[in-house]
């Protein structure tokens, strides 16, 4: 039983290090709390749309922007759609780096798109991997007969 928590002392370290590090926000947490045992992969799925919906994003943003004339329009309904996909998940840093984005697409800044562009991509890269990571710690821990605080 010493396995079992040890892995729930992991997955809650784990995930307080996610907050703290400002990569997930409290919208997480009530998304958390949409999860029963009638659909006990809730968040996985939700999460797993966020990543589909994120990669189309990043590449419509990247054709956006490397057109010789710039629709900053098109680029400003892609960012915000962007902006509300991982807000609704609670992606912190890549909402924050939206907001930006939004204001250099206001301004017809093109180098400050640019910027945001690949700060983004950065900042989806890493809560994708840090969200994947605590699905895997979840997975260990309902293998080792543990259940999921």
């Amino acid at each position: 039983m010493e396995g079992v928590a040890q892995l729930r002392r992991q997955l809650v370290d784990y995930l307080t290090s996610l907050f703290q590090e400002g990569f997930l926000d409290n919208q997480f947490t009530q998304l958390q709390q949409l999860q029963d045992e009638s659909n006990p992969d809730f968040v996985v799925e939700v999460v797993n749309l966020f990543f589909e919906d994120s990669e189309r994003l990043l590449n419509e943003l990247t054709k956006a922007l490397d057109q010789p004339s710039v629709d900053f329009k098109k680029v400003d309904s892609h960012v915000h759609q962007l902006k509300g996909s991982s807000s609704s998940i609670g992606a912190q840093r890549v909402q924050n780096v939206c907001i930006a984005f939004r204001n250099y697409c206001e301004e017809h800044n093109i180098e400050g798109c640019l910027n945001c562009l690949q700060q983004v991509k950065q900042e989806y890269s890493l809560v994708k991997n840090k969200l994947e990571t605590l699905f895997k710690l979840e997975q260990q821990l309902l293998a080792a007969g543990g259940s999921v605080p």
